[in-house]
């Protein structure tokens, strides 16, 4: 009986230190100089209506509120396949195993992610809404910089 109450114990602490070193950072240091947002629209290879929505719909919103800023390079725009192994890294650092739409707010080379997929699947196919609050999520990024 105390076997198993060891080994019990012993498992459980295993199991709570061997992912301690796993630890999510949000704000991870790059280019001190950088100041910009980028946008950041995952996908896996098959994508549904409302995927190919969602790349439409923000790709719509970039380009109709803030053109001068993709101009800039103060707001950026990449599609990215997960499925795809050039892309292993990046989909790893925002833990994208398919679609995911985020924002990375860089601002004096220190990285803030903000995810926002769940509001991107709640409205992807609604253009007008899906358009007012990504226009507004970035405008409010865009004050921080």
């Amino acid at each position: 009986m105390k076997a198993i109450k060891y080994l019990t114990v012993l498992s459980i602490t295993f199991l709570l230190t061997a992912c301690n070193g796993q630890t999510k950072k949000e704000d991870q240091a790059v280019n001190q100089s950088v100041s910009k947002i980028e946008v950041l629209d995952f996908h896996s290879t098959h994508r549904c209506m409302t995927c190919k929505a969602i790349e439409a719909n923000t790709k719509y919103t970039l380009d109709t509120y803030f053109p001068n800023e993709l101009k800039d390079n103060k707001v950026t725009f990449q599609v990215i396949n997960v499925d795809d192994k050039a892309n292993e890294k990046i989909a790893e650092k925002f833990e994208a195993a398919g679609t995911a739409l985020m924002l990375n707010v860089i601002k004096d080379g220190k990285e803030q992610h903000i995810d926002l997929t769940d509001f991107a699947f709640m409205n992807g196919t609604d253009q007008a809404a899906f358009s007012e609050e990504l226009k507004s999520r970035i405008t409010t990024a865009l004050n921080t910089l």
